[in-house]
């Protein structure tokens, strides 16, 4: 790409693939996750309960984004942006190879280096597209991002296809082995053509050299910390409980944020207008908490149905077991959002030229209604797999609706908390919208791992009692948008 007024940095290419490959590790172990740990271990797996895998799996996703915080922080401080994207997708790639080796001592650890790594990468390589594109016009920059989201959504299309498919033809193990390759090749492009990013994101903030060492410090001291802790754990000298666990951490996450929002609220000298747009960024909080709490089950309460009760007969014969892997379906997403993002871009366009301009409490609001309405759907075909396995066009409508849902919600969300907070606290309100994310991906995991393991006749009610929450949400937030609107203070 040259440097013409329209082209975009050569750099984007880099990170194009960088994110893609970084995305195809990550959902392709992810697929593979909650089934690794509950398939028996006759069968290769660990062979744990499905509540205690649905609790590890929650803590793991909500981790990844919770670890996004300190590590721009890292990024921004001590090592900068690139070189935070090295050493993450390295400590990505080792733990996806740990988890190809026997033994419960590797799992673990394999897990923890995947969420710090991802810590380090995931908010550091968005931040040097943001970079590359400094001083650029406004449209330009947007599609950038568009492009580099679209590598996103390739590799989270690509994973699971793929690192199922080794895992079924082979063992688990392959296919964690898979996703550590892919990180492996991520990195390898990374370092040959890392020189087109130029300055961006090449070195830390500046700073004192007493402020450095105090960080580097830190730093230290938690990762000796977290060092010993885990050491103990293995060799037996405490037991943890993943489930009081993942209830505490989803405590601790709820009370961060009160406690967060509360203080800008009393203590941050806002005005009025200000105080008004913070109240709609914690409503905005609740809500984004409650949709991915719903969509994140793709990874565990739907992924464990895909395999229980989904007729996977299509293409079986070329597996060994006679139907090709569950993992597949958490391909489906990824390929919607490829395909309808576009779409829902004219929508909004259209509505918008027509007078019909939607503010964001509205597109939240139908975002929850169509989550909602993907569980309705899963309420019949839970009803119909109580006598036997059913097609798999219930799991391909529910995350249709539910993709529809993300494109009214996530990036509505991403935009109008940039331009809602006040501008002393953006980052970190933008850090309660990743927190919203952890929370919502713990609570799917938990619920994924009770209803995925429980009876299939009582997920019928179960299901509907999630229709309920997602419609009644969204309905709530209908009904208040005028008021939320009026908060908001002339920001759309």
């Amino acid at each position: 790409m040259n440097a013409g007024a329209t082209a975009h940095p050569r750099g984007l290419r880099t990170l194009f693939f960088t994110e893609m490959w970084e995305r195809f590790s990550y959902y392709g172990m992810r697929a593979l996750l909650i089934l690794f740990m509950t398939a028996a271990v006759t069968d290769g797996g660990l062979g744990f309960e499905a509540p205690e895998a649905g609790a590890i799996y929650g803590l793991f996703t909500s981790a990844v984004y919770l670890l996004a915080l300190p590590g721009g922080w890292v990024a921004d401080r001590l090592l900068g942006q690139q070189q935070a994207v090295w050493y993450g997708g390295i400590l990505i790639s080792a733990g996806n190879f740990l988890l190809a080796v026997q033994g419960l001592w590797s799992f673990y650890v394999g897990l923890l280096l995947i969420v710090l790594g991802t810590g380090l990468l995931k908010p550091n390589v968005s931040a040097i597209v943001g970079e590359l594109y400094r001083g650029d016009s406004g449209a330009r920059r947007d599609a950038g991002f568009s492009i580099f989201y679209m590598g996103i959504n390739l590799g989270a299309f690509l994973a699971p296809l793929i690192a199922g498919t080794v895992a079924a033809a082979t063992t688990w193990r392959w296919g964690f082995a898979t996703a550590g390759v892919a990180m492996a090749l991520g990195l390898v492009q990374f370092r040959l053509t890392r020189d087109r990013l130029g300055e961006a994101g090449l070195a830390p903030h500046p700073s004192p050299p007493q402020v450095r060492r105090r960080g580097w410090t830190i730093v230290s001291i938690l990762l000796v910390a977290l060092a010993l802790l885990v050491g103990l754990a293995l060799a037996g000298a405490f037991t943890i409980d993943v489930l009081g666990v993942a209830r505490s951490t989803g405590t601790i996450i709820v009370a961060l944020s009160v406690f967060f929002f509360g203080y800008v609220l009393i203590f941050g000298q806002l005005d009025s207008t200000e105080r008004g747009r913070v109240w709609v960024i914690a409503a905005f909080f609740v809500a984004a908490a409650l949709f991915w709490a719903g969509y994140e089950q793709a990874g565990s309460t739907f992924n464990l149905f895909a395999r229980d009760y989904t007729d996977r007969s299509f293409l079986g014969g070329l597996f060994a077991s006679g139907e090709h892997p569950a993992s597949w379906y958490q391909s489906v997403p990824a390929i919607y959002v490829i395909a309808f993002s576009p779409v829902f871009a004219w929508v909004w366009v259209r509505l918008a030229g027509r007078g019909l301009d939607f503010a964001a409490p509205l597109k939240f609001a139908f975002g929850l209604v169509f989550l909602g309405l993907g569980f309705v759907v899963m309420v019949f075909a839970a009803r119909l797999a109580v006598d036997a396995d059913v097609l798999p066009t219930w799991l391909l409508v529910t995350y249709l609706l539910h993709v529809f849902g993300e494109l009214c919600l996530s990036p509505i969300g991403l935009s109008a908390v940039t331009k809602l907070a006040p501008h002393r606290y953006v980052g970190q309100m933008m850090g309660t919208w990743f927190m919203g994310a952890a929370l919502g991906n713990l609570v799917a995991g938990v619920v994924g791992g009770h209803l995925g393991g429980g009876d299939v006749a009582e997920m019928p009610g179960q299901f509907l009692t999630m229709a309920a929450i997602g419609i009644g949400a969204g309905t709530l937030m209908l009904l208040t948008s005028t008021l939320w609107r009026r908060m908001m203070g002339g920001v759309r």
